[in-house]
């Protein structure tokens, strides 16, 4: 082997490594870049001989020893689909959401929440995404946004996403319920939707999952998951697949739970739930990722 090429050699794998380090798992080649390689390494074995000088013919009576040529790699398995960029969305089901999300915003349904409200906080993203994230019910910021998860607790949603590997605008989120629930004068905070509120507002988020068609849905906190498999107990539900509509739904902690509670525990139990959103959908893992918030 050259030192040329050895040199080479010892440049790409350096820089193979710090890639690796960086929690990155696949390095696209050109064809020009694999033919060089290759080269190199069938040439190598041309000036190997041993006891050969550097010109000439070889004058040892003893068997030339040779490099055996390299055994072939078997090609490596085909990565996971990576979701790189946001699929543009058939004009007929744009056409359905805007539909969908005009008669929401038209919602008299529940006179209480109508009066109060600022905005329908309908749902936002992508509406072919792979995975949809469903919450409970808009709080202050959200109702005056009139966009889902835009306060503390969706901005943590957003780094949570990150980690993901994927943007906002490659998921769909959207709440069980469409409306702010209605505080009593002179209250602040948010409260918890009933049952009856729920019930009323979530055929809305039965027609949006039947036009994103998400591979997986990810329901955040125990408001949530009551209100869409009407089951209670998040403690104890987290973590264990559900399937609703036919969709497979990981139950996982409210962003807002990690707020009050960002012990690195809690933190791993809710990225473990959504490494397994990603196994589920081919999304690849690093090592880098899968050591997020690990006990140490």
């Amino acid at each position: 082997m050259s030192a040329e090429f050895r040199q080479l050699l010892d440049s790409t794998i350096a820089h193979l490594e710090s890639l690796r380090a960086e929690g990155k798992q696949f390095v696209p080649l050109e064809a020009d870049t694999m033919r060089a390689l290759n080269a190199g390494v069938t040439a190598a074995p041309q000036a190997a001989a041993v006891g050969a000088p550097a010109s000439g013919p070889a004058r040892s009576t003893q068997p030339i020893a040779r490099v055996a040529p390299a055994v072939p790699t078997p090609p490596a398995p085909a990565p996971a689909r990576v979701i790189t960029e946001v699929r543009p969305a058939s004009p007929e089901k744009i056409q359905a959401i805007a539909e969908l999300r005009e008669r929401a915003m038209q919602c008299m349904k529940c006179a209480n929440l109508a009066a109060t409200r600022t905005n329908v906080v309908f749902g936002v993203g992508n509406v072919d995404a792979d995975i949809m994230f469903v919450g409970e019910a808009p709080g202050a910021d959200e109702d005056a946004a009139g966009e889902p998860f835009v306060g503390a607790a969706g901005q943590l949603l957003t780094r949570m996403i990150t980690a993901m590997g994927l943007t906002r605008e490659q998921v769909y989120i959207a709440n069980i319920l469409k409306c702010r629930p209605d505080m009593p004068p002179g209250s602040s905070g948010n409260r918890k939707p009933t049952s009856d509120e729920m019930q009323t507002c979530i055929p809305y988020l039965h027609a949006q999952i039947d036009l994103v068609q998400p591979k997986v849905l990810v329901g955040l906190g125990g408001t949530a998951i009551e209100g869409l498999v009407n089951q209670s107990g998040i403690t104890k539900l987290r973590g264990h697949w559900q399937t609703f509509r036919g969709i497979p739904l990981m139950p996982t902690y409210h962003p807002a739970y990690l707020l009050r509670n960002q012990s690195n525990a809690e933190k791993r139990k809710v990225w473990e739930d959504l490494m397994a959103v990603m196994e589920k959908i081919g999304l690849p893992i690093s090592e880098k990722q899968r050591g997020y918030f690990a006990r140490g």
